[in-house]
């Protein structure tokens, strides 16, 4: 069938044949010129053009579960092809297919959407309608090929028209730049046409319309864009003196430019400020007791804060997946806590209550003993020293070996017991539901979930671009461009995400290296599980470095020893892994299927 033909109902029986059946226009196939007369199926193709964005919470691959699994954050139940060294094209990381497909689908709306006899034109405000629709796809459009180059560097723009069956598709990648500048001009003709807010007839926010492309969802994302961007993974790079196409062209940026940093820091301002013109704000609950106020605003922005701090969310998600796997199996009902481990490694990095690093001079940390007082809601009496007076954050994160349990509790069951004849143990060897680091993930979790009914159940979106991480990346970006002049407005954006999760402020005096490590650390934590710490850590350029260790062993509690909370067998630390890095995984090789269809594009080096 010609290239302008899609199936609308699949053909489910054949039950016979017919003379010249292929020579016929079955009636299952709808131009596409019809569908673009109607306005209904114009939406439609709209909203399966958004239907390529994946929901951040499930198992898909470019999850952010999914990005969990390649970092410190969690120990996949089995090893990733990165960690055991044998991520090659064959096997690769495939997002290219349906991203394209994505793009494809958008390329078909642009082309057809302008269609003059389309009853669009018959609406009120047809053609700003029409207009808008198209500048949706737009961004849709930029913002896949904006995850491929996250992900594999400089890809392959395919222009505005739907490829057809006898297209030239031996096509080379584009530079970097010429990514980057597609990505931000598409953008910036999206946001000219896209609304500011979505609103009903009589004039208030349109909750139904939640996730739709908005003007200050593109300057989110067109300064994530630009943060990338100045970072030392794409600006002046020297490891990519080599990458090039197949012509001697060079594809990435080896010349340092200090101003992309500015770029970055104003592009931030503008959508933080917006962000406030809008109501958002940096989600927070108010308590007389700093801990609680701390733990209950970090928890609760999942829960229901996501509407104050959500800058581009999600209505429909797979948190409810997310729980049953976080879920130990004390709690009432089936819980699944095998796929969310997180490591030693990465509960090492929540700091102290007093703000300092486990490692730092007066942080008072204890790896050994065990506590004689309990902290009611957190954990019980007995519990490891190594988890006492840690920031508020690490409790609404990790759950622990004696830490209450994160659901509603079968009867009889107080606390999380993670040794092998414990609640939630491995039984001995008879039991596959456990966490073979000792620990689970806590975080975006409701504590009055219950497994055994539908009560408790919270439904909320998930959040693809929140506040927070806009503050931080401000923060990061002027610390690179200006650190002495703009040093008050760095720590004002750094310490409101610090006391929102009970710390104190940062002082003034850091040198710009200190600060650095300060921001990192804090982004680390803040957003982690969100699908933030795979990229960062690569385009920050430190996943070979001690602050950002990826390869190497990876450590957790000894869950086959012990026979009680307080048993000093069980906290021995015990390697679950020992992970492979190597720099070519800064950025990930194409899939060797695609470079067989397209002999003009290259692989990533290394690969």
């Amino acid at each position: 069938m010609k290239y302008n033909y899609i199936i609308i109902f699949l053909l489910t029986t054949i039950t016979g044949c017919k003379k010249a059946y292929f020579d016929a226009v079955p009636k299952d196939l709808v131009s596409t010129g019809a569908i673009f007369k109607n306005k209904t199926e114009t939406e439609n193709w709209l909203a399966s053009v958004y239907s390529f964005l994946i929901d951040p919470w499930s198992t898909t691959t470019g999850s952010a579960r999914y990005w969990a699994n390649y970092t410190e954050e969690l120990e996949p139940a089995s090893a990733t092809l990165q960690a055991s060294g044998s991520l090659t094209g064959v096997n690769a990381v495939n997002l290219w297919t349906n991203h394209y497909q994505g793009i494809r689908m958008a390329n078909i709306f642009i082309k057809n959407i302008e269609n003059s006899e389309t009853n669009l034109l018959k609406e009120p405000n047809g053609k700003e309608l029409m207009d808008q629709y198209k500048g949706e796809a737009r961004f849709l459009r930029a913002y896949y090929y904006w995850n491929l180059m996250k992900l594999y560097g400089p890809v392959v723009l395919v222009g505005d028209e739907p490829g057809k069956y006898n297209d030239d598709f031996q096509i080379p990648r584009n530079t970097w730049k010429e990514c980057v500048d597609y990505v931000l001009a598409e953008m910036d003709a999206a946001y000219k046409v896209v609304p500011d807010k979505y609103l009903t007839t009589v004039g208030t926010e349109d909750a139904t319309q939640s996730g739709r492309i908005n003007k200050l969802v593109i300057e989110a994302v067109k300064s994530q864009v630009l943060l990338f961007d100045a970072s030392p993974l794409y600006n002046g790079n020297p490891d990519f003196a080599n990458f090039k196409n197949n012509d001697g062209t060079l594809l990435m940026n080896t010349a340092y430019d200090a101003d992309k940093w500015t770029l970055a820091a104003e592009a931030a301002k503008v959508a933080i400020d917006h962000a406030k013109v809008n109501g958002k704000s940096i989600f927070v609950m108010k308590n007389a007791d700093p801990f609680v106020a701390a733990i209950t605003s970090y928890r609760e922005l999942f829960l229901n804060g996501w509407a104050t701090e959500g800058i581009w969310t999600r209505a429909n998600t797979g948190y409810q997946a997310w729980e049953a796997e976080a879920a130990p199996r004390a709690v009432n009902g089936t819980g699944f806590n095998a796929s969310l481990a997180a490591t030693q490694e990465m509960v090492d990095k929540y700091r102290m209550s007093n703000g300092k690093a486990i490692n730092e001079a007066g942080s008072n940390y204890n790896a050994n003993g065990f506590t004689t007082t309990a902290k009611a809601g957190y954990y019980v009496a007995g519990t490891s020293n190594m988890y006492v007076n840690r920031e508020p954050r690490f409790y609404n994160s990790i759950t622990f070996n004696g830490a209450t349990i994160p659901f509603v509790a079968k009867t009889g069951q107080t606390y999380v017991q993670f040794w092998p004849t414990g609640n939630s143990g491995n039984a001995n060897g008879a039991e596959t539901k456990f966490p073979k680091t000792g620990y689970l993930v806590r975080k975006h979790t409701n504590p009055s979930r219950n497994f055994s009914s539908t009560s408790g159940n919270v439904a909320r979106p998930a959040m693809y671009i929140r506040l927070a991480e806009l503050y931080l990346n401000y923060a990061e970006a002027l610390n690179e461009s200006e650190p002495v002049n703009k040093s008050k407005e760095i720590l004002d954006h750094l310490n409101a995400i610090r006391v929102r999760g009970g710390l104190a402020e940062l002082l003034p005096g850091l040198s710009q290296a200190e600060m650095r490590k300060q921001i990192q650390t804090e982004k680390c934590i803040e957003m982690a599980y969100e699908g933030c710490r795979f990229f960062d850590l690569r385009r920050w350029k430190i996943a070979n470095t001690s602050e950002g260790r990826q390869g190497g062993d990876f450590t957790g509690m000894n869950v086959y020893d012990g026979a009680s909370l307080s048993d000093p067998a069980f906290y021995v630390r015990t390697r679950i892994s020992t992970r492979v890095w190597d720099n070519k995984y800064y950025i990930f090789p194409i899939p060797q299927g695609e470079l067989n269809k397209n002999f003009a594009m290259v692989q990533a080096p290394g690969y």
